[in-house]
């Protein structure tokens, strides 16, 4: 668990293993039951330094790695996949890209809301440009100092809670001549920005995924992130990609952790289910897959893109999602089948864990668009449906 790492993150890791199992683990259940936002979670997330990690210290945050962060997420998210998710977004995604490509002003701004305890949200899926982003119609129109959008996002995650909103959209200028696509900030409340649905979600069920719908939104021109392209914002979603795979990671390593303590304890035809060899295989391979998601996951994080860019490499980063969120599929699965029948009730935490976990095969990038993405850098080459900006 702590191979090639200093003993400050060491250190960092352990704390945030005790205060997610002392603060974190109790609430689990009763989140995905009541699917209410845990608010009181995020408190103490904020209380204890977790959200806004990666922000600089001269704007308030401990300008910490990537790989910090992967350590604290992948601890919160063993205990509650909604939390971990939470300190996903807090340290990556949106944030990072206003931190990377913002105006000192629009830093912190960002790094105000995000340190009090909000969780921003990034708006670039809409109902028909989903894997396809650059299919995306949400328009932004020039007028005068400020921007007017209109359109839809749908899968927002944090939509209704979410107060900064990193809002993708293509714009014109006063003329009507296209711009490309760009990114602007958007604080809610704020007219014409509005929580239209909350979709019924199979897992991750206190955290809301909604369609927000944007109506002559007015983005002052100051809040536009003008620095960049469209290629240098969706860069953000490397780091995205490796939070979300590490989730799935935690997850996992929740679910072994259950497996392992039940394998002790449940005894059937006077043994311990731990004394069968097959049930030994299986717990060998869930450690093995789990050691290896780690390993990949740590190096995407550590990694920097081949431009020199402050994110993570994406072939690295969509390597790691793509291994760490199929291997926690499997190890999940096998934990609840080391359960048996328990494993397959409410009662007990793997059924919890199966819903949430299988989320992460499709969020940040589904395996099948990142595989095109991987084989596009391997061949050196543009593929047919590989995510262009990002690969």
């Amino acid at each position: 668990m702590t191979a090639g790492l200093s003993h400050a993150e060491r250190d960092l890791q352990q704390r945030a293993r005790a205060f997610a199992q002392r603060t974190v683990a109790p609430r689990a259940a009763a989140i995905d039951r009541s699917r209410d936002y845990p608010h009181d979670i995020v408190a103490a997330l904020a209380a204890e330094g977790y959200m806004g990690m990666t922000i600089p210290a001269e704007l308030g945050g401990q300008g910490r790695s990537f790989l910090e962060a992967v350590l604290v997420i992948e601890e919160m998210a063993r205990a509650c996949t909604v939390t971990g998710r939470i300190v996903v977004e807090a340290n990556m995604g949106a944030i990072s890209a206003v931190m990377a490509y913002g105006t000192a002003a629009q830093k912190r701004l960002a790094a105000e809301l995000v340190l009090a305890g909000d969780k921003p949200a990034i708006c670039i899926t809409e109902p028909e440009a989903g894997s396809d982003a650059a299919a995306m119609t949400t328009r932004a129109d020039r007028r005068g100092d400020h921007w007017v959008i209109n359109g839809t996002k749908h899968w927002i995650t944090g939509a209704g809670i979410s107060k900064l909103h990193l809002i993708f959209a293509r714009a014109f200028d006063e003329a009507g001549a296209p711009l490309g696509i760009a990114g602007f900030l958007a604080v809610s409340p704020a007219a014409g920005l509005e929580m239209a649905y909350r979709e019924p979600t199979l897992g991750l069920c206190g955290m809301p995924e909604g369609r927000l719908e944007l109506r002559d939104l007015v983005v002052p021109a100051a809040m536009a992130l003008s620095g960049c392209r469209f290629a240098d914002l969706i860069n953000a979603y490397n780091s995205q990609r490796v939070g979300a795979g590490t989730v799935a990671m935690g997850i996992a390593a929740g679910a072994l952790d259950h497996a392992l303590a039940w394998a002790e304890r449940r005894e059937q035809f006077g043994r311990r289910l731990a004394d069968f060899q097959g049930l030994q295989w299986m717990l060998a391979d869930m450690q093995t897959q789990l050691t290896a998601s780690r390993l990949m996951l740590h190096a995407a994080a550590r990694s920097r893109g081949p431009d020199g860019s402050a994110f993570p490499d994406p072939m690295l980063a969509a390597q790691a999602k793509i291994f760490a969120s199929e291997a926690a599929l499997k190890i999940v699965n096998d934990a609840l089948q080391i359960f048996g029948a328990r494993g397959y009730s409410k009662d007990f935490p793997l059924e919890r864990m199966a819903r949430d976990v299988r989320m992460f095969t499709i969020a940040g990038g589904t395996a099948q668009v990142l595989r095109t993405l991987v084989a596009s850098r391997m061949l050196g080459r543009k593929l047919p449906q590989a995510p262009g900006p990002a690969a």
